[in-house]
């Protein structure tokens, strides 16, 4: 039995570009769903687009244990769609109900079908044989096993994510389970309780999601990621339109001082999104302590150094700094007066417990993390390329002007006034009264 890819989108979406004149080409091009089906090039591209997939491998080989009723016919959507069609004169749609799109409309036989597409699409699949209709299927997630596989490498974009997972299981009525990387697990069974954690994926259930982030397009999700604000992309991967409600967080232990203390991070994934104002850190920790407030430095690393940036936890901090469970960074946030960091999974983790967030980020545009007022950036200067599809990120640190004067000025160029006037709002907004005040 041969394995054929398809896709729902147009062929040519998948297909990659440069320059004008190619992308002119291959306008011109018509390719029809046959053309995709047989040839060799056409199904390599779409292989190659799932290569994303952690379970890409055993999601293209694994048994589909979906019956129909005729023997052979079998379907699931545990990889997207997995269709196989016995041999025979079959004749097989696809489309989406939804939309009443057909992906797919071809005479098929002997085959197993998967679509590249991982995301939420109420497939709708009809057979025929010999021309009378003799099976027909709407996605129907009402009381059947679906599990969410979140393999996003960044906690912020899990933590992004997982309020959908709740949201998910509200509107389609099914048994959803979550599988996470494992230093997520402790903290997301605290948070969603309701929530079921598995070990493995399984291939016996009746649909998997692969929720992803990453800076291209489809098939991974509906729309470039760059496109959405984080808290957005999850509903967009699972079909949904309604923003679920934060999780309530309760903590599982005490302050870790009773002294009034400040939370930083100075790390993120990349330096390329650290603050990068030469001693400014090392200002906003003075200016807080002057305040009377004790000042902790929660990042995994108190020293980091990647792509040419060496990012090191300010002197004047506290060192709370090590590889510590995420439980532990919950119940220090949610005691602490603020949080003041960067585009990164700490501040995400921040939000989710309520703790006040200032984030300090010019790398991407005002609207692709969580909304929070406190945020900081300086807009007269280049800025925001995260969020600009146009931008091919590569192994240059600045993808606009690397090796120039200007070379992450939308970091460099933060000033530490400008940090500190989101503090003192942040104060007097929140009824905060420093240290120094009641001494």
């Amino acid at each position: 039995m041969r394995t054929l890819f398809f896709c729902a989108r147009n062929f040519k979406d998948y297909l990659k570009a440069d320059d004008a004149e190619e992308r002119k080409k291959l306008q011109a091009v018509e390719i029809s769903a046959r053309d995709m089906l047989e040839s060799p090039d056409s199904q390599e591209i779409l292989y190659a687009h799932m290569k994303v997939y952690d379970d890409r491998e055993l999601g293209c080989t694994a048994s589909i244990f979906g019956r129909t009723g005729i023997a052979g016919l079998r379907l699931d959507f545990n990889f997207g769609l997995r269709l196989e069609v016995p041999e025979g004169n079959f004749h097989v749609t696809i489309g989406d109900f939804d939309t009443a799109q057909i992906f797919l409309d071809e005479d098929l036989s002997d085959v197993r079908l998967i679509s590249v597409e991982k995301y939420f699409i109420r497939w709708q699949v009809e057979i025929f044989y010999d021309g009378l209709k003799i099976f027909s299927h709407v996605l129907d997630l009402d009381g059947q096993p679906v599990t969410i596989a979140l393999r996003v490498s960044g906690f912020g974009d899990a933590l992004a994510i997982l309020p959908f997972a709740r949201e998910f299981k509200r509107q389609h009525n099914c048994a959803v389970s979550v599988l996470l990387p494992k230093y997520l697990r402790e903290v997301a069974a605290h948070l969603y309780p309701d929530i079921p954690q598995t070990d493995a994926l399984s291939f016996e259930n009746y649909a998997n999601y692969f929720p992803i982030m990453c800076m291209s397009d489809f098939p991974k999700t509906p729309a470039d990621v760059r496109n959405f604000p984080m808290w957005r992309i999850g509903g967009a991967i699972l079909g949904l339109e309604t923003l679920p409600p934060k999780p309530t967080f309760k903590p599982t232990a005490p302050p870790v001082t009773s002294d009034p203390y400040v939370c930083i991070a100075v790390q993120a994934s990349s330096n390329r999104k650290g603050w990068l104002y030469p001693g400014g850190w090392e200002i906003v920790v003075d200016y807080l302590k002057n305040l009377g407030w004790r000042v902790f430095c929660i990042d995994k690393n108190a020293e980091e150094t990647n792509m040419g940036l060496t990012v090191k936890r300010p002197e004047g901090a506290e060192d709370f700094t090590g590889d510590r469970p995420l439980l532990e960074r919950a119940n220090m946030l949610y005691h602490a007066e603020f949080f003041i960091g960067l585009g990164s999974g700490l501040a995400w983790l921040a939000e989710t417990v309520n703790c006040p967030v200032v984030m300090i980020a010019g790398f991407s545009q005002d609207w692709a993390e969580f909304y929070t007022p406190y945020r900081v950036a300086n807009r007269l200067v280049c800025n925001g390329c995260f969020n600009d599809i146009r931008v091919k990120f590569g192994k240059e640190i600045c993808p606009r002007h690397f090796g120039t004067p200007r070379e992450l000025e939308c970091q460099r160029r933060i000033y530490p006034q400008h940090v500190i006037d989101a503090i003192d709002r942040l104060i007097l907004e929140r009824g905060l009264i420093p240290p120094v005040a009641n001494a």
